[in-house]
């Protein structure tokens, strides 16, 4: 047992999906069951697949019952108490009783997982006491499944995928699931195309496209290029899949600033959009092409060429700011 009720609950902080969240760290670091090679928190020093005792659970419910106090005493909204630890979550064994713990202060629980030990009953029905459920599906193929998240050598792919399925026929509450997409490790068609049937087979209610948004854990690891994050986006698209991207961008992004330059980079940051629906929106912001012009010539935005159509997306920045 280790006592960092300090370190246990962080935030609030404004993110894409969750809208004010406080974040739980129920996980020390940096203890998980796979070592990405994208990680933002390095190489996985402790790769375990065992569940065990981290924290007692009434730490847990008073760092963040204390967080909470704080943050309603400044008059600040939390929208959701997430489980986004330094390590994979699931590995506390006593997720399940923190989460009903944490139920009489009356706010909605997430938790964003990696997906690898969903296998277990037991952790599928920890995961199904939380509201909202992020999993991580980054590949289907066994050799990039292993290039890319480096599992505990005990852990086996297709009974991963099979926990997946299994619990988004039981979950009842929100769930989406996240794909990072890293440069010529699966972001290839036909991996995404994998990875899109098999999402398609889900109960979800979205689908996220992310890239690496901090210096990963390897050096040589580069995010996917705008035309492959967006043909992931189309190739999900055509599958039926409700999909946004989930490339770091942060602050008013989802504001309405009557203004259309900084409306487009705030739409396209999160969609593509289609030629003919960026002349519809400059006929109601009464603008013209001109803003599409000066935007690409500033490098902000980028055009891209899918199927004979031409899609718009932001430009991704050199540097990027992390968003979970």
């Amino acid at each position: 047992m280790v006592n960092e009720g300090k370190l246990i609950a962080f935030g609030p902080v404004p993110s894409r999906r969750l809208g004010q969240s406080l974040g739980i760290n129920n996980i020390p670091p940096k203890i998980c069951s796979y070592s990405c090679i994208y990680c933002q928190l390095g190489r996985t020093n402790n790769i375990q697949v065992n569940r065990e005792k981290f924290y007692k659970p009434e730490e847990i419910m008073h760092a963040v019952g204390n967080k909470v106090k704080e943050s309603q005493e400044r008059k600040e909204p939390i929208d959701y108490l997430t489980f986004v630890p330094d390590g994979e979550p699931t590995l506390d064994i006593n997720l399940g009783e923190e989460i009903e713990l944490l139920r009489p202060l009356g706010i909605k629980i997430a938790i964003i997982t990696n997906s690898s030990l969903i296998w277990d009953k037991e952790v599928r029905d920890d995961l199904s006491k939380a509201d909202w459920v992020s999993v991580k599906i980054d590949a289907i193929s066994q050799n990039i499944w292993h290039k890319i998240n480096r599992p505990h050598g005990s852990l086996k792919l297709q009974k991963l995928l099979k926990g997946i399925l299994d619990f988004s026929d039981s979950f009842s509450g929100y769930l989406v699931t996240e794909t990072m997409l890293i440069q010529d490790i699966n972001d290839d068609g036909a991996e995404l195309e994998n990875i899109a049937d098999f999402i398609s087979n889900l109960n979800i209610k979205k689908s996220y496209v992310s890239i690496p948004t901090r210096p990963p854990a390897e050096k040589w690891v580069k995010p996917a290029t705008e035309d492959k994050i967006n043909g992931a986006y189309q190739i999900f698209k055509e599958r039926g899949i409700d999909v946004e991207y989930l490339i770091g961008y942060e602050g008013n992004a989802f504001a309405y600033a009557g203004n259309a330059e900084e409306d487009l980079l705030s739409i396209t940051s999160v969609h593509p959009m289609k030629e003919e629906a960026i002349i519809e929106f400059l006929k109601k912001a009464d603008s013209n092409w001109d803003v599409i012009k000066k935007l690409i010539e500033e490098k902000k935005l980028v055009e891209i060429k899918y199927k004979e159509n031409k899609f718009y997306m932001r430009k991704l920045p050199r540097k990027r700011n992390i968003m979970y």
